[in-house]
């Protein structure tokens, strides 16, 4: 399809997602979900692409949800804002999770309500230092929504997943980082410079290996111990069957740089 609010980009086994309404801060749309389903799906199919980025146009990453969208604007009739998160968030926050790749989302800005909660659902979150998560729900008279009140006290903690949703405070995202929040917060010329050499990086890596990682940690969430130990013993029988083990032992043996084929 055609993408008119956000742009996607592939090369060098790298997708470029780029949320793009700079004049809304990059809020979220029915027609921005649709063409952010599309382009997800179609890196779920498979091909080349090896790492994802998401990022935002402009002076923000993402606002949440634009309010004014006739989708979820209150009028004289009741609106069911459960549907639009059944028809968009859900299945946004489970493409992004589910998606057998490595997520890298670089934060350029404010990113607030389900913005922030989209960030958190990648796998690796780098930020400007510019930049700021704000849980903007109870401002409104609403619940965190997009998979927050399942990140928030699961990286920060009760206490401070309380605070957050509670008061709607902005974190900074030196603070974000220091909190576990995030992976790194950069100084702001340093964003793009960072985010690239992590992509490439992540390109060039055994990338069946890194879902597999991906999948493990995701699943320890809701594991018991043994029920974990039995999905690490799965996983390492079908990985140590595969071509990029195999590469990477001779690799180290033979003192020399691998060279993975991936998924």
């Amino acid at each position: 399809m055609n993408y008119e609010q956000i742009r996607f980009e592939t090369a060098d086994g790298v997708a470029r997602i780029t949320l793009n309404r700079p004049d809304r801060l990059n809020s979220f749309t029915a027609q921005m979900h649709q063409e952010l389903r599309d382009a997800l799906a179609g890196l779920a199919a498979g091909g080349d692409t090896r790492v994802l980025l998401l990022t935002g146009e402009g002076r923000g990453f993402c606002a949440g949800q634009d309010l004014s969208d006739r989708a979820v604007a209150p009028g004289e009739t009741p609106i069911d804002l459960g549907a639009s998160i059944e028809q968009n968030y859900r299945p946004l926050v489970l493409a992004l999770r589910n998606l057998p790749l490595p997520v890298v989302c670089a934060v350029n800005g404010v990113a607030a309500g389900a913005g922030a909660n989209i960030a958190l659902a990648c796998d690796i979150v780098i930020a400007a230092r510019s930049a700021s998560f704000i849980q903007a729900f109870c401002r409104i008279g609403l619940v965190p929504d997009s998979g927050g009140t399942f990140f928030l006290p699961r990286l920060v903690g009760g206490a401070r997943a309380m605070g957050l949703a509670l008061l709607g405070d902005k974190l900074s995202a030196e603070d974000a980082a220091k909190w576990g929040l995030i992976w790194k917060c950069v100084d702001d010329t340093e964003l793009t410079t960072t985010v690239d050499a992590l992509l490439t990086q992540l390109a060039q890596a055994p990338t069946a290996g890194l879902a597999a990682i991906k999948r493990a940690l995701y699943a320890s969430t809701d594991n018991t111990l043994e029920q974990q130990l039995d999905i690490e013993r799965d996983l390492q029988r079908v990985l140590g069957n595969s071509a990029d083990y195999r590469e990477g032992v001779a690799a180290f043996l033979e003192k020399r740089p691998p060279r993975f084929t991936g998924r």
